[in-house]
């Protein structure tokens, strides 16, 4: 069950959709019931997938002061579980079902120094942080890291807005992004808000702690099904409740126990409350970690996993997997 039962749906029509980067779509919906979307927020939007309603967040990428039109930008990607599939399918005068803006990762003003880092679609989480900073006249700087410049939604016009602010790194063009020199050239007084890829992420952790600087001035957030390895189809059970459920690569675990009738706690769904976090009873293969709310050490035992994001394979070390399915046991509370 939802940990956050005061969520509140409504109805939306899409007004807007166009081509922002390769593969990633600008939708725009008028929401029936606005409210202000502040830098940070997201919205849950109910989608079809496999014939069956399901539920994604995605980024609120751009809001007018009172909500009345909300911009998302959507990346289809290879390893959908198929809302990125149903969002690009959307056409204009279409209906869909919305939460309001959901705030899990605000903006905290005051702060001597920032540092806003995107990686990929990540920048849609992040974006409108720059915005704010700019505005205010505050010292920040933009990073944007991508592997093309083609697949980098909103670049030209985020040069243009942030001139000397935004400091752009591609990987075909053999500028990738140094987390250690960036992560070890800053203040103790600044803060870092990023989006991005699990690997961006646990880098730019690592180089933080091993910088020593001060954890609560780290902010982030995760886009939830990003991993270090490619989905499998996987077989999970919860022996105390005879109950077994087969997880194809398009849904996750949480996905797969819900429609087996389990009844389960979450809210984030993006791996870093930790509110579904099971028991591994017995695990053939190795867990996929796609969280951020387990430490490495915690990661490494895989005594525990979130459901929501995270997976589990066949052997790591397996050059061609899929040669059998892997199977974890859990506990759930």
């Amino acid at each position: 069950m939802a940990a956050n039962s005061s969520t509140v749906w409504q109805r939306g029509r899409v007004v807007e959709l166009r081509d922002v980067a390769q593969n990633i779509r600008r939708v725009v919906i008028e929401p029936e019931s606005p409210v202000r979307a502040a830098p940070g927020t997201h919205v849950d939007i109910a989608v079809v997938v496999n014939g069956e309603r399901d539920v994604r967040s995605y980024s609120v990428v751009e809001s007018d002061d009172g909500g009345t039109r909300l911009a998302l930008s959507v990346f289809r990607t290879p390893a959908s579980r198929g809302g990125s599939v149903f969002m690009h399918g959307l056409d204009e005068g279409d209906d869909v079902e919305l939460t309001q803006p959901m705030q899990n990762f605000p903006l905290r003003v005051g702060a001597a120094r920032y540092v806003i880092l995107a990686g990929g679609i990540g920048v849609t989480a992040v974006l409108g942080m720059a915005r704010v900073l700019a505005r205010l006249g505050t010292d920040y700087r933009f990073v944007y890291a991508g592997r093309s410049r083609e697949g980098m939604a909103y670049l030209d016009e985020l040069s243009a807005e942030h001139g000397d602010r935004i400091e752009v790194h591609v990987d075909a063009e053999g500028t990738p992004l140094d987390v250690a020199s960036l992560v070890g050239g800053l203040d103790p007084g600044t803060e870092l808000y990023m989006c991005g890829p699990i690997r961006l992420m646990d880098a730019v952790r690592r180089a933080w702690q091993d910088a020593g600087l001060d954890l609560p001035n780290l902010r982030y957030e995760t886009f939830g099904n990003s991993g270090w390895f490619d989905p499998e189809e996987f077989v999970v059970r919860i022996p105390r409740l005879g109950l077994e459920a087969v997880v194809p690569k398009h849904r996750s675990m949480l996905e797969a126990l819900e429609a087996a009738g389990a009844d389960l706690m979450f809210d984030c769904r993006k791996g870093e409350c930790g509110l579904c976090e099971v028991d591994v009873m017995e695990l053939t293969g190795d867990i996929d970690h796609r969280d951020v709310f387990y430490s490495e050490r915690q990661q490494e035992a895989s005594a525990k996993m979130c459901c929501c994001v995270s997976r589990v394979i066949t052997a790591k070390s397996t050059p061609h997997p899929g040669a059998g399915r892997a199977i974890v046991s859990i506990e759930v509370s």
